[in-house]
């Protein structure tokens, strides 16, 4: 059993409001959903829509085509209908042009009720009894939204929708034990679990979400949230937030990001830890602001002027998100180092039902000296180790310890020194860091059976489609496997040198166009990649066209 739902329309009609009614009343019958979003960069007009799709097995991506079509506009119409599937229904305004939908009364009831804002709730209340959802769950949904605004107009919107509808389908009851969030929430809440205490940002799409859900939860869990002016200063004052011993964390958009380079080189030599996320959308400049790509991703790995040790992490879903970044903030304390998380439009928007996150499973390791424990008289912040971890004191704290640090090159005390003794020492000191940092990566997640003729290789928010995609293959005994990085810088090797030996092929999916995973693969391998697919078009791939572009490969191999 599996549905979905498009909802579309013009920025400013609702569709979110009415996206997230339906979510809460499908989800409370016990379905798996996942939700894919499409939205311009507009406050008002434009064309936007949401799809919802679920089933009572679990979910990882969206479908191509759709059972249901709301169309809060005749160009939803226009636009979708060609996804509707075999028996499938349109539904809108008795007012648009085409004859190929169900024309439903939704202005004039609106009219009626007095308030022309409620006619996605109208809407709701159709599609609710359409798919039999009991009228008390569907009701409560919608006086859950509206608790503080315009609750009885819509609920008599609702009402009037559900007396209208028809029922077309039959909903099974499950238990409904999962949570329903999205990779920017998920983020954020892995990093208040890691005890974030300074969050600093500017908004800027599709990273905002994050600053946003944070300061919601600022009081209760005593964090100092601040929107500072650019994201120059974000992060350079979330570095100062760490120098002085709190967590602190700050995050944008590939342009804010580049703002933050110069700041990023001053955590590599100043050896402060700190976590930074960019949330990947297409570029050049401001590129489409609102869609999403994987193009990032040698931008973030060399990132900054100079070389310095830094671990990147690409996270796959909502659930790898939450437990990666509270894992990114033990890991930058450990090493003294940036530790980036990338994530992109697609996985910061998508909603999707998951296990509740195991809160035991979040060990909060902190890596900072006693002063007592210093052997040198003088305190050594830049001390020559083995490891290349030097004892790490912060100031205000230590009250016998002078803590000297430098944006210029330095000797072990944090004096500067421009000696060839001291500077190729520092380098090889904090270069260092990478050969331990190697023991900590975990290896790509593999999917699939240990049978197979074809190894797919991905990163990041690919993870969902690659796995449907080896799923259907596999039923159709198309003998697929993938492995899907998270850590992928330093880049591990071991799980792809050993499954790459046993596939007949290779291929990369990738959503970027010079195939950036590619690249890697061939400069820290001997692994003979021979096709990519890839998407660049900034709306996100699923199976359906991974599966299609394979079809291609393989017919083109015969």
């Amino acid at each position: 059993m599996d549905y979905s739902i498009l909802i579309g329309g013009a920025a400013g009609q609702g569709i979110e409001t009415v996206a997230e009614l339906v979510e809460k009343m499908i989800k409370r019958t016990g379905y798996h959903i996942f939700t894919y979003k499409d939205y311009m960069s507009m406050v008002r007009g434009g064309h936007n829509f949401v799809q919802i799709r679920f089933s009572d097995n679990e979910l990882y991506t969206y479908d191509n085509k759709v059972d249901i079509i709301f169309a809060m506009t005749q160009e939803t119409i226009d636009k979708h209908s060609a996804k509707l599937k075999s028996g499938g229904l349109i539904i809108g305004d008795e007012s648009f042009v085409d004859e190929n939908y169900l024309k439903l009364p939704l202005n004039k009831i609106a009219r009626d009720i007095g308030n022309n804002k409620v006619i996605g709730t109208i809407g709701v209340g159709y599609i609710a009894k359409l798919f039999g959802v009991p009228k008390d769950i569907a009701k409560n949904s919608v006086e859950e939204i509206f608790k503080n605004k315009d609750v009885d107009s819509n609920i008599k919107a609702f009402e009037a929708g559900y007396e209208i509808g028809i029922q077309k389908y039959k909903l099974d009851r499950f238990e409904d034990d999962k949570i329903l969030i999205n990779g920017n929430q998920a983020l954020a809440l892995g990093a208040i679990a890691a005890g974030l205490k300074f969050y600093c940002g500017y908004p800027m799409t599709p990273s905002t979400s994050v600053m946003s859900y944070i300061s919601k939860h600022a009081d209760e869990m005593e964090i100092v949230v601040d929107q500072v002016e650019d994201e120059v200063a974000a992060l350079n004052m979330a570095l100062g937030a760490s120098f002085a011993g709190v967590r602190a964390m700050t995050g944008s958009s590939g342009g804010g990001f580049a703002l933050m380079i110069e700041a990023l080189s001053l955590a590599g030599i100043m050896e402060i830890p700190i976590v930074l996320f960019n949330a990947q959308r297409p570029g050049p400049a401001t590129g489409l602001s609102t869609r999403s790509e994987q193009a990032d991703l040698r931008f973030v790995i060399h990132a900054g002027h100079g070389e310095f040790p830094r671990m990147v992490i690409a996270l796959r879903t909502p659930e790898d998100a939450f437990y990666q970044t509270a894992r990114a903030f033990n890991i930058a304390e450990k090493y003294q180092i940036p530790v980036i998380l990338l994530t992109d439009e697609y996985l910061a928007d998508y909603d999707i039902t998951i296990r509740p996150f195991d809160f035991n499973k979040i060990k909060i390791e902190r890596y900072i000296s006693n002063e007592n424990d210093i052997e040198d008289e003088r305190y050594k912040r830049y001390k020559y180790t083995t490891s290349g971890i030097s004892p790490r004191l912060i100031p205000g704290i230590a009250k016998e310890k002078l803590i000297l640090v430098d944006s210029h090159e330095h000797n072990e005390y944090g004096n500067i020194d421009e000696s060839i003794e001291t500077r190729v020492n520092m380098m090889k000191k904090r270069m260092k860091k990478l050969e331990a940092l190697k023991e900590e990566l975990i290896e790509p997640e593999f999917i699939g059976n240990e049978d197979y003729d074809y190894l797919l290789v991905g990163f990041g928010s690919t993870y969902g489609a690659l796995k449907e995609t080896v799923s259907r293959l596999n039923d159709e005994n198309i003998k697929f496997a993938a492995l899907v990085y998270g850590d992928i810088f330093p880049f591990p090797v071991k799980s792809l040198n050993f499954y790459a030996k046993k596939a007949k092929k290779v291929m990369v999916v990738e959503q970027n166009y010079s195939s950036q995973l590619k690249s890697l693969i061939d400069e820290y391998t001997d692994i003979k990649v021979e096709n990519s697919i890839l998407k660049y078009d900034g709306r996100a791939m699923n199976a359906n066209y991974i599966i299609t572009e394979i079809n291609k490969i393989i017919k083109n191999k015969h």
